[in-house]
């Protein structure tokens, strides 16, 4: 009894064993294994949307998704149902309602009652057969996208100077893609660039809206019109951009200048009117205008009930952003009004004229060395004479008389230096460039320069008659001026020349000496022919140099 008891015992435990191991399955059969599909959000295509499309995809090795469908719900209702979405062809994964099953409302002959939001459920399908489904995949969007067909602000001109906002607001309905007004909306609308709107207006039953006149200051200008709303019919913003086209009133403008060249500082007066030639000629009154000489500043004024305009500008050289030098200029400055003249006006540009250095010579010969300069332009060289003058003074302040000139063409540099001499005893100078239309006037600083007067009186050669080959003694007196009397020059050099009788005489130096203390000279030579003798002082530092006059010898 106690044996079959153990073979009872080991049966059973193996029996047990055999039922333990068959009970195992039977617990995992009851939590399925997650399916290896996959499903995305189902995205309402904006573009139409009575369309959606979703992602599926499968983690089955060697398995593809083959099948795609969907159901359209309002709560349990079910409003659509889609028994194959299409995969895009060049997007693998994503699928589409096909153009044919595009989503309608009845009364187009759809299935959806109206307009709305609705559920969409979406069961996939892979190649081993494995199904997945996912409720509330995503919500259609099955409202009006609201468009706006037409906006438009005018063009402002001279007479009138508003934008003139207007257009139409309409809802794209899905499925049929009918355009539906919108009326009893706002649309506002804002310039380009800005964040402020600038105005609105409300739609009537067309849908059309005609906002305010705006003011504007420009021809040239752009608007943004926008209307947004998200209720249950209508959903999303619309924006449409407009320009103006630039409309402006062609004018003609004559004018006159005061002056055919202006140098620094001049006043101007520039003259003229404004007419309109659409008018038969009419006076443009009230017109704001600018005018300006060459590169400088320009000034604003208007045109009177005429038309007419004067300004007075004050001259100042220099280039203008063309690189012009030269020239008075009238345009208008206001934005719906065009015309422009220009005429001639020599504009010089500023001089400099400096004394580098002078030299009065001995032989009463005054060299002055100059530069001509423009000091504000780096490059001035023009293809024009420029005249330089040295004027002379009693006293360096009053009483200038031109003493010489000198002409030149001006360097590349903008730098010129000349040299002017004159024949002259000394005192005050000054040098004067003479204005012209490239360069202005300018003057130097004065300067003094001055060599003491001498002469030589007295003149005697003798003995006269004298034998050939015999001393002749020349003497003469050297003198200076100073304090307002002739003195003697005492102890300089002095030369005696001499110069034969006939035609083929020339002077030749015979001797030299030295005056004396009073100024006195005497030299002795040798008589070899007929002849004029004289005594020469080629001057100092500080003294001209002075001839005497000639005296006859006659020689036996």
């Amino acid at each position: 009894m106690r044996s079959d008891l153990r073979r009872l015992s080991a049966v059973s435990l193996v029996t047990a064993l055999t039922l333990g191991a068959a009970v195992g399955p039977a617990f995992a059969e009851d939590a399925p294994a997650p399916s290896p599909l996959g499903i995305g959000r189902a995205l309402t295509i904006d573009a139409q949307r009575g369309t959606f499309r979703v992602t599926a995809w499968t983690d089955a090795p060697q398995a593809t998704v083959t099948s795609v469908s969907a159901k359209v719900r309002q709560g349990d209702t079910v409003l659509a149902e889609i028994p194959a979405l299409t995969e895009n062809a060049s997007s693998r994964g994503t699928f589409a309602l096909p153009e044919e099953a595009t989503l309608k409302l009845t009364e187009d002959g759809g299935t959806i009652p109206s307009l709305g939001k609705y559920a969409i459920d979406v069961t996939a399908t892979d190649s081993l057969g494995n199904t997945v489904t996912r409720t509330d995949a995503g919500t259609l969007d099955f409202t009006l996208k609201p468009r706006l067909n037409e906006f438009a602000i005018g063009d402002p001109s001279w007479t009138d100077r508003n934008l003139h906002p207007k257009g139409a607001l309409v809802g794209v309905q899905p499925g049929s893609g009918d355009e539906v007004p919108l009326s009893g909306r706002t649309v506002s609308y804002e310039r380009t660039g800005e964040d402020t709107p600038f105005g609105s207006a409300v739609t009537g039953e067309t849908g059309a809206f005609t906002g305010e006149p705006v003011p504007v200051a420009t021809r040239y200008t752009s608007a943004e019109a926008t209307f947004t709303e998200n209720s249950t019919e209508v959903h999303g913003t619309a924006t449409y951009y407009a320009y103006t086209s630039g409309s402006e009133k062609w004018s003609t403008v004559t004018a006159t200048a005061d002056k055919a060249r202006a140098e620094h500082g001049e006043t101007v007066t520039i003259s003229g009117r404004v007419t309109d030639p659409s008018a038969n000629g009419a006076p443009l009154a009230d017109v704001p205008l600018s005018a300006r000489l060459g590169g400088g500043l320009s000034k604003t004024v208007r045109t009177d009930a005429e038309g007419r305009f004067s300004v007075q500008l004050v001259a100042a050289p220099g280039r203008d952003s063309y690189g012009t030098w030269s020239g008075w200029h009238v345009q208008s400055t206001d934005p719906f009004v065009t015309f422009y003249t220009s005429g001639p006006l020599a504009l010089p540009a500023d001089s400099r004229t400096s004394v580098i250095g002078y030299k009065l010579g001995t032989d009463a010969r005054l060299t002055v060395y100059g530069d001509l300069r423009s000091p504000y332009e780096s490059w001035t060289s023009t293809s024009s004479s420029q005249t330089v003058v040295l004027e002379q003074s009693p006293d360096g302040q009053t009483g200038w008389k031109q003493a010489g000139s000198t002409s030149f063409y001006n360097g590349n540099d903008g730098r010129t230096a000349f040299t002017l001499g004159v024949w002259n005893k000394g005192g005050w100078f000054r040098l004067r460039h003479v204005a012209n239309d490239y360069f202005g006037q300018s003057v130097s600083k004065p300067f003094y320069v001055v060599r003491t007067d001498t002469r030589v009186q007295s003149l005697k050669a003798s003995p006269d008659p004298v034998a050939k080959g015999a001393a002749v003694t020349v003497t003469a007196s050297l003198q200076h001026y100073g304090s307002g009397a002739w003195r003697g020059l005492a102890y300089q050099p002095v030369s005696v020349w001499f110069k034969p009788w006939g035609a083929n005489g020339t002077w030749k130096q015979v001797a030299t000496g030295r005056s004396s203390g009073t100024g006195a000279v005497s030299v002795k030579t040798t008589a070899t022919a007929d002849g004029w003798y004289q005594v020469r002082y080629y001057g100092d530092s500080t003294h001209f140099q002075t001839f005497s006059g000639q005296d006859w010898v006659d020689v036996r």
